[in-house]
């Protein structure tokens, strides 16, 4: 992982990361001064935050799903019962009848 090798040979993804992280670890005394350094190497492996933002997002999508297939049985419910979801083009009872020509 932090050697800087990758699969191909070549320098790893997360190589730069590390690098800031050693060279901030060496340079100062306190190492807690290094904690962003630290958190953007292992962001740039594990990816907590962005697996994090993805199940949000898909959660948020099952519920915008959800919520919409539940209208649509709702509309289903009305259309099995047979009444007509009026538009305004069909008169309804005895109004209609008396205008027409």
């Amino acid at each position: 992982m932090a050697s800087g090798y990758g699969w191909g040979g070549g320098r790893s993804r997360c190589f730069t990361y590390w690098q800031e992280f050693q060279k901030c670890y060496a340079q100062t005394d306190n190492p807690i001064e290094c904690r962003p350094q630290s958190r953007d190497y292992l962001e740039c492996l594990h990816h907590p935050q962005e697996l994090t933002r993805a199940k949000v997002i898909q959660d948020e999508f099952i519920r915008k799903v959800e919520h919409s297939a539940k209208e649509g049985r709702k509309t289903a419910d009305v259309l099995a019962e047979g009444s007509i979801v009026g538009v305004g083009l069909i008169q309804r009872g005895g109004k209609g009848d008396s205008k027409a020509k």
